[in-house]
């Protein structure tokens, strides 16, 4: 099969990323091999490939990607709830141990011996991926495969940052940053009722913002969103989603004594008012149970992946472009 390697971790500029021919992956117990329609761009990608998390990727070569979509073709033995033809989908959660309190509490994206799609297993910028049955998600006929991809990293990520933010119609959210997650978490937003401001830069991520119903965008290049949000009344609830410090610090100012900070990017700030009793808490992903939350929603057309698709050579390009700001939300890769 084709597939697109990183054999070591190197600036995207450097053209670290080969296209190869390698074997084809073959199913063990519980699993099945998947023929890839279509792979998600993340951002999350180049941090990978260009090494800036210690211990990322666990091995080399390794084939990244993961927001994945395609077709069952094979089945390993004990995987027979599933089917060959079907159409799935697998996100970064590519496997959990399933025994651990987070997995039997209901919180399985923090087990600590989970596999990761891409980062600690292949991932799909290839032909042909395998994956774990068990966290491998059909998908509904309403949803076309590129379109869909993005579900499975944008999608369950801007959800379970939604559901942390505890949002309702009497509440006003502010957004940092309109790109690849960002613009799901202002649409998820908007299905809980809640007003959405969002804050971003550049023409074309506002003029996003503004398409999808946010009651206000904020060009945080021009404007102070600290001021701005305040003299609407504050937000009840920030959810940042820009890799930034700057925007950080001005969520947690932002945001209203008792409200909720949600954090999907590392980053710091220098000061914490404890009396104002705000609660910053990180978010990372979700559980399947909510990934399939996820595709109803966009299967019912109550949200949607704004994206762009590219062949899977032009895998190097497409994160370079990320990398520059040139992509407006997501962008696709399809083998």
């Amino acid at each position: 099969m084709k597939a697109v390697i990183l054999e070591a971790c190197a600036p995207i500029e450097e053209q670290p990323l080969r296209i190869v021919e390698i074997d084809r992956p073959r199913p063990g117990p519980g699993q099945l091999v998947i023929r890839v329609t279509a792979c998600g761009v993340c951002r999350s990608n180049l941090h990978m490939i260009e090494g800036d998390w210690p211990g990322v990727p666990s091995t080399f070569p390794m084939i990244p990607g993961h927001e994945v979509v395609g077709v069952v073709d094979e089945l390993g033995e004990g995987a027979d709830w599933m089917t060959v033809g079907d159409r799935v989908g697998v996100q970064p959660l590519w496997s959990t141990c399933g025994r651990c309190e987070y997995c039997l509490g209901g919180r399985e994206q923090l087990c600590q011996t989970k596999q990761i799609t891409g980062e600690t297993v292949q991932g799909g910028y290839a032909e042909y991926m395998l994956a774990d049955a068990r966290h491998t998600h059909r998908l509904p006929d309403e949803l076309e495969d590129v379109a869909a991809a993005s579900l499975f990293c944008p999608g369950i990520t801007a959800y379970g940052s939604v559901l942390k933010a505890r949002l309702d119609p009497t509440k006003r959210v502010a957004v940092f940053g309109v790109g690849g997650v960002g613009h799901v978490v202002l649409q998820m937003a908007r299905l809980w009722g809640a007003s959405v401001v969002a804050v971003t830069r550049g023409a074309q991520h506002l003029a996003l913002a503004e398409e999808l119903g946010a009651e206000r965008a904020i060009d945080a290049s021009r404007e102070d969103p600290i001021a701005e949000l305040q003299a609407m009344g504050g937000a009840d609830a920030s959810i940042v989603f820009a890799p930034s410090a700057t925007f950080i610090g001005q969520a947690l100012e932002a945001t209203k004594p008792g409200g909720t900070v949600v954090l999907g990017v590392n980053g710091r700030f220098d000061r914490f008012p404890f009396a104002n009793e705000k609660t910053v808490v990180g978010s990372l992903l979700g559980t399947r149970r909510q990934m399939d939350e996820v595709l109803a929603l966009a299967a019912a057309g109550k949200i949607r992946i704004v994206h762009e698709q590219h062949p899977l050579e032009e895998a190097q390009e497409t994160l370079a472009r990320l990398k520059r700001g040139e992509i407006e939300a997501r962008a696709v890769l399809t083998p």
